[in-house]
Order: C-alpha cells, then sequence, then structure tokens
C-alpha cells in the first residue's frame, strides 16, 4: 500500500493526503521510485510528496481501465444506475468542498475564496450535469424501405487519457470525468505535476461514492515520462489534454501512431473589443476580469485589448486605476485578488516578458516588475505586478506570444473592420469579447472573429452547459454541454433485413 500524510492547511483543515497511484480504486505505491514535491507558491516551502508514475505505472492504470470496460459491473450497468454514481461524487465533492478548495489554493497558490466560491462549484456543477446526462444519449431507428430499415447505437469510445492543467485542476478533472463517464468510458487521469494534490483527495470519493474498481485511475507524474506513456499506450482508444499548444503538438504526434481519438483545449491570445459607445464602466470591469483574474492563468484570457481612438484615453486611466486597485496577497487573505503565480518557473517566464517588452520598445503603464508582499512568510513567493502595455504593434512578441500571466496590451483602432482584422491577425482562437450597445454591430462582430467562444458584454463566462473550445492552434473539438458528449461517444449502425432477399 501506498503511503499517506497527516496534514493541516494553513487555514485548519486536517486531513490524510495520498501519496500514491489511485489504480483499480486503490491507492499504490509507484514503481519508479520518483516523486513529485508540491510547493507552497506564497512561500516556496514544500507541502507534500506524492509518487511520480513511470511507463509502468501508465500501463498498470490503463490495463486497469481496459478490464473495467468490459466487466459486467461497468459495461452492463445500467445508464440510470451509472448518472446516480456520479450524482453521489459530486455530493460527496460538495460535502468536502471546504477541505478540496484549500488544498487548491494552497497548491496553486489561487486564493481560498476563489477556489471555494468559483472553482469547486463549477467542478461539482459540472459533474452533477453530466449525471443527468448518463440515461439520456440514444440512438436512432432509421427507415429506409418497407423490407429493410437501420438503427444506431451510441456506445463508449472505451479506454480514455486525460491529461488536466494546473490552473483550474479539480474544475479541469470535473471538466474530462464528466462526459466520459456519462458516456460509459473508463479513465486513465493524470493531474498536472505542479498540482498533485487535491485530484488524490479526489480520488477517495471515487472509492466512496462506489465506483467499480479500474473506471476511474489517477496518477501523477512528469509529463515528458507519464504523459507521454500514457498518450502513447496501445490500449487508450482517446486522449482528452488541456494544456499549451506546444505540449498539444506532441500529444496530437503521439497519438498519430495509432489514429488515436484526440480532444485538445490548448493556449490562446484573445482580443477584447471596445468599441466607442460601450458602457465604459462595464467595459473596464470585465476588461480587467478578462485578464487580471486566476493571476491571468487562463487560456481564454482577453490578453489583447483593443479600444476605439476615440475613447481610447478615458478607457486607459479607468483600467490603469482598477489594475492598480487589486489587492495581492497570499491565498489565505479574504481580500485577496490576485495571488502567486504558481511555479517559480512561471513567475519567471513573466518575469522574462517584461524585459521582452523593454527590449521591443513597448510603453510601460503600470507593473512590469515582480511584487514584493508585505508579509515576511511571503517573502520568497512567486508574486507578480499586474503589468499594462501600450504602444505596442501587432508583430510584437508581448503581443503574439501567451505570456499566461496578469500581463495586458491594449491597442488602438479606428473602424470595426480593422478591429476584426487585427483581433483576427493570431494563430490562437480560443475566445474574444466584443464592448458595444449596438446589437446588431455585437452579433456581426462576434460573427467575424475567428474563435471558439464569443463573450459579448462580459468576459470569461463559463456554463457546464455551454460547449467550450477553440479553432486554429487553440485546440481540436470541443468540452462541456452536449458537444461535450459527441467527444466520448462513438455511432454504430445496424442493417436490418426484414425478408428481402435480393
Amino acid at each position: 500500500m501506498a503511503q499517506t500524510l497527516d496534514i493541516v492547511t494553513p487555514n485548519g483543515h486536517r486531513y490524510t493526503q495520498p501519496t500514491g497511484l489511485f489504480i483499480n480504486n486503490e491507492f499504490v505505491p509507484a514503481t519508479s521510485g520518483k516523486t513529485i514535491t508540491s510547493i507552497d507558491p506564497a512561500t516556496d516551502k514544500p507541502i507534500a510528496t506524492v509518487d511520480a508514475a513511470s511507463a509502468d505505472d501508465v500501463d498498470r492504470a490503463v490495463k486497469a481501465a481496459k478490464a473495467a470496460l468490459v466487466h459486467p459491473s461497468w459495461k452492463l450497468l445500467p445508464a440510470t444506475e451509472r448518472g446516480q454514481l456520479m450524482a453521489r461524487l459530486a455530493d460527496l465533492m460538495w460535502e468536502n468542498r471546504e477541505l478540496l478548495a484549500s488544498i487548491d489554493a494552497w497548491d496553486n497558490g489561487k486564493p481560498y475564496h476563489v477556489a471555494l466560491d468559483e472553482d469547486l462549484v463549477e467542478a461539482t456543477t459540472t459533474i452533477r450535469y453530466y449525471s443527468g446526462w448518463a440515461d439520456k444519449t440514444f440512438g436512432q431507428t432509421i427507415s429506409t424501405t418497407p423490407q429493410k430499415f437501420a438503427y444506431t447505437l451510441r456506445q463508449p469510445i472505451g479506454v480514455v487519457g486525460q491529461i488536466i492543467p494546473w490552473n483550474y485542476p479539480l474544475a479541469m478533472a470535473a471538466w474530462k470525468l464528466g462526459p466520459a463517464l456519462a458516456c460509459g468510458n473508463t479513465v486513465v487521469l493524470k493531474a498536472a505535476e505542479q498540482t498533485p494534490l487535491s485530484i488524490l483527495v479526489l480520488a477517495t470519493l471515487v472509492a466512496k461514492a462506489g465506483f467499480p474498481p479500474g473506471v476511474i485511475n489517477i496518477v501523477n507524474g512528469y509529463g515528458r515520462e507519464a504523459g507521454a506513456a500514457l498518450t502513447s499506450h496501445p490500449l487508450v482508444d482517446k486522449v482528452a489534454f488541456t494544456g499549451s499548444t506546444a505540449t498539444g503538438r506532441e500529444i496530437m504526434k503521439m497519438a498519430a501512431g495509432s489514429l488515436k481519438n484526440i480532444t485538445l483545449e490548448t493556449g490562446g491570445k484573445s482580443p477584447l473589443l471596445v468599441f466607442p459607445d460601450a458602457d465604459m464602466d462595464q467595459a473596464v470591469k470585465w476588461s480587467h476580469f478578462g485578464i487580471m483574474s486566476n493571476q491571468g492563468q487562463i487560456c481564454t484570457a482577453t490578453s489583447r485589448i483593443f479600444v476605439h481612438r476615440e475613447i481610447l484615453p478615458t478607457f486607459l486611466a479607468e483600467f490603469k486605476k482598477a489594475v492598480e486597485g487589486v489587492s495581492i496577497g497570499d491565498q489565505w487573505d479574504a481580500n485577496t485578488f490576485q495571488g502567486p503565480q504558481v511555479t517559480r518557473a512561471q513567475y519567471e517566464r513573466i518575469l522574462s516578458y517584461f524585459e521582452i517588452a523593454k527590449n521591443e520598445g513597448a510603453t510601460l503603464v503600470t507593473g512590469g516588475a515582480a511584487h514584493v508582499p508585505s508579509k515576511e512568510e511571503n517573502k520568497n513567493g512567486y508574486f507578480v505586478q499586474p503589468t499594462v502595455y501600450t504602444d505596442v504593434t501587432d508583430s510584437m512578441r508581448i503581443v503574439r506570444e501567451e505570456v499566461f500571466g496578469p500581463v495586458v496590451v491594449i491597442l488602438p483602432f479606428d473602424t470595426e473592420e480593422e478591429a476584426i482584422e487585427r483581433a483576427n491577425n493570431t494563430s490562437y482562437g480560443l475566445g474574444a469579447a466584443v464592448f458595444t450597445t449596438d446589437l446588431e454591430r455585437a452579433h456581426r462582430v462576434a460573427a467575424e472573429i475567428e474563435t471558439g467562444m464569443v463573450w459579448i458584454n462580459s468576459s470569461q463566462d463559463c456554463d457546464p452547459r455551454i460547449p467550450f473550445g477553440g479553432v486554429k492552434q487553440s485546440g481540436i473539438g470541443r468540452e462541456l454541454g452536449e458537444a461535450g458528449l459527441e467527444a466520448y461517444s462513438q455511432v454504430k449502425a445496424i442493417h436490418v433485413n426484414m425478408g428481402n432477399k435480393l
């Protein structure tokens, strides 16, 4: 059996932290001998060390998922009962939401109140939403001739390998698990090595909910070993990944070896357009939230703000006040809006872009350096000042590359056509936002922007009922909503001859 750790979170939650790999409803030690140490990004101090899976460990997990796929306890489980298992898991997540939010805040750096009031609500709601879909996915009966007809079955794809990112650990796990389980698949889920803790506590709830062994297997591990092994495993029928575009390309290459079904949700450099008739207060509020929430660590972050030249001075002054008015601190302060970045590597990467922007000739409006926290215990934390640049060109790296931090560029435009053209001048296409009180313009521009999602007069809206995904190099396929079920099921056609002998 794998070891466990008795841990007390900084906000007082005492719990038992599993450290092993969750395979066949048991925590087992990794055979690799390798480990992952989780670091509190607010203090640069270790929280806990967990096992890191090797390729052999991933093989064990995949074979467990393969065996569970055909075991009567899962294959023959009525779909309604499958949905009831999922609903039970959602109930357990909700009952343990304060603990789960505490672990995610500690491990990731996001404010505890955000993890509790936003992330855990989203994660629980997503599992509950898909629990209702479990017995509502059916095939069709299709008439052809008086002697023949056909019908279709909607069946699971099989063993699904799922790789989730570190910016929303439990919410992203729910996005992946929900539709996969509703459709009757079995899963091997690999968490991000930067945030390995809460997913293991979630695994204890999977077992408690009563899922058959092998249906959900959870491993921690490094992407170059465990992630690669999962993506290329011959028994894995589908790979679903959320993360960087560069990693998505590598996963696509590995999955191509056996023509695996894939869903990729990758990077973004989302535009936000503010037209002269926009409600200024709303435009500033949502523009700020769209880039600065979650420490800027959002794939859909609206990090390119295009403002009509006529209102640019007013917008810039108000936006600067909004940015400079936020509270930066550790995860446990109820007033914290912006916590630390997730890791030292991410912190240093963001700081490197400040030098890039300076060398490119961008004008710094505010920020542009590390933030020095007031608490002594946070002096070594990974805090960054929220940063705004102007006087940039569309060709600058600070405009074209995904920083994945609290960094935004603000650019002027003169016409609607120009704004659309420049918004589309990117290799990404995940999200976009449009601010205007002109209803016709709002829908016209939304239709012309090359993205998978557009927000009108808001930013970062997300709902489990609504499809989520991108175009171009922001990904392939859709998650959430009924569209998410399409990604985890396949249609089989059955032809029936009623007596025609020809």
